[in-house]
């Protein structure tokens, strides 16, 4: 007879995507009772893919990048821009979207993939700044872009509109610091809870990996990794690639929720990627599931204490306090190591029992 049995990991992963299912039930009950509430649940997906993807920087890698906001900048004026200029050609919205999405990722991994090369090669605090500056760049170019079309095609320039000479059938679609206007509203609830599985799956699965445990390693210590053979700067791009296409999956799902998008200081700039850090650091380096907990908490909060009015912002920092004492006080893990041993001599019976029926009930090849 054979038994099923999943291994340690496996069990930890299905515990991760059952938090992840529990918590977007719960964001959509909220949802249900305030129309406010309802139109941050595409953007808290969305927060949560940019938590998850900066993980694999910052946790498993073991490099600070403050530029990720950079990368979810790109992605989304180009899968915006994308979906405006191809929706003349690509009747159908949801192929369009799909499409729009993976331009958004493969833009942004290209990027990745680009900065990483000469950026990789510095540590510690020149990293964060190297990659700071890049995000600051790319939200003040996309500021100077102007670009339409017409029956032409595509006109580009850095001046203003006038310069773009469109004819009197021509669309603009980026309009410098006025961002894009009239993207498609294809983003929903149900396609973010997607895609958040879709980028847990993906990290969790190179963590898991051959791969993974190489980049791990070099995290570890570098220098005993490149001793043992482990090509640094391949893992580095690899990880670091994969984090950017992942950012601008999140960036591109982010501009079909909003029909005008700008390139601010608050959406694409330093703010945007110190908050995605700070999703990162509360929910645990190096810890996915702690990362969309976190992202979900964090980014809904201060709208759901809306109504303490100029009370919330101090209930936020005090919450913020206590998450990073709850993850990083060493009593408070010595807390959880008791209450999760506590759990499992719980479940123990009812496991032993669910295992028992179920190996009742399979049988081998040769039966």
């Amino acid at each position: 007879m054979k038994k099923l049995r999943l291994s340690r990991q496996g069990r930890s992963d299905l515990i991760t995507y059952g938090i992840i299912l529990l918590l977007c039930l719960i964001l959509f009950l909220i949802g249900q009772s305030s129309y406010q509430l309802q139109g941050l649940l595409v953007p808290v997906c969305a927060q949560i893919m940019l938590a998850v993807s900066l993980n694999l920087t910052v946790g498993i890698l073991g490099e600070l990048s403050l530029g990720h906001a950079g990368f979810m900048c790109i992605g989304t004026f180009m899968g915006a821009s994308f979906s405006i200029y191809m929706e003349q050609f690509i009747p159908i919205p949801a192929l369009r979207f799909f499409l729009a999405l993976l331009i958004g990722a493969l833009s942004a991994g290209i990027m990745g993939f680009l900065i990483g090369l000469p950026v990789l090669r510095l540590k510690g605090d020149y990293l964060a700044i190297v990659t700071l500056a890049f995000g600051e760049i790319i939200k003040n170019l996309i500021n100077m872009v102007y670009l339409g079309y017409d029956s032409s095609g595509l006109h580009f320039s850095m001046n203003d509109t006038a310069s773009l000479g469109l004819a009197e059938d021509g669309v603009v679609i980026i309009k410098g610091p006025q961002g894009v206007t009239g993207t498609p509203t294809d983003s929903n609830f149900g396609i973010g809870i997607l895609l958040v599985l879709l980028t847990v799956f993906i990290v969790l699965n190179l963590v898991h990996s051959r791969d993974g445990r190489a980049i791990m390693a070099i995290r570890d210590n570098e220098i005993a990794a490149e001793s043992v053979g482990i090509h640094i700067t391949k893992y580095k791009l690899m990880a670091f690639t994969i984090s950017a296409a992942l950012a601008g999956l999140a960036g591109s799902f982010y501009a079909h929720n909003y029909n005008n998008i700008k390139a601010s200081t608050n959406n694409f700039g330093y703010n945007m990627s110190i908050m995605i850090l700070v999703f990162v650091v509360l929910g645990g380096i190096g810890s996915i599931r702690g990362s969309v907990i976190a992202a979900t908490i964090l980014y809904m909060l201060p709208e759901v204490l809306r109504f303490m009015s100029q009370y919330r912002m101090l209930v936020y920092a005090i919450v913020l306090i206590v998450m990073m004492l709850f993850t990083w006080s060493p009593k408070a893990q010595a807390w959880k190591a008791v209450q999760l041993a506590k759990c499992r001599k719980r479940l123990r019976p009812l496991t032993d029992r669910f295992r028992k029926k179920s190996s009742g009930h399979m049988t081998g090849e040769g039966e």
